[in-house]
């Protein structure tokens, strides 16, 4: 596969859309090659699959327990105070 040749200062302009991309790209810097850049694919059927078993994981243990999203959200906003009070005396 053919790699396409680009300034560094336009690969760093351009930088998402060459992550975005299949293409190798040749990073140029004064017409010299100083690397090469070489996206991977992303697993996103692993990544889903992975968030799906967490939350299979997460929905037994809150069952399990006897815990709810509201149980977990008011507990997260008063350990949230108890961090903000704790910051503002440092």
């Amino acid at each position: 596969m053919e790699a396409t040749k680009v300034g560094i200062r336009e690969f760093r302009s351009d930088l998402a859309e060459f992550i975005a991309s299949s293409t190798p790209v040749a990073v140029t810097r004064h017409g010299q090659t100083v690397g090469y850049f070489i996206p991977t694919r992303v697993q996103v059927s692993a990544d889903l699959a992975s968030l799906q078993q967490a939350s299979k994981t997460l929905d037994q243990l809150m069952a399990k327990h006897a815990v709810n999203e509201d149980d977990v959200v008011a507990e997260f906003k008063v350990a949230r105070k108890k961090q903000a009070v704790k910051n503002k005396r440092t």
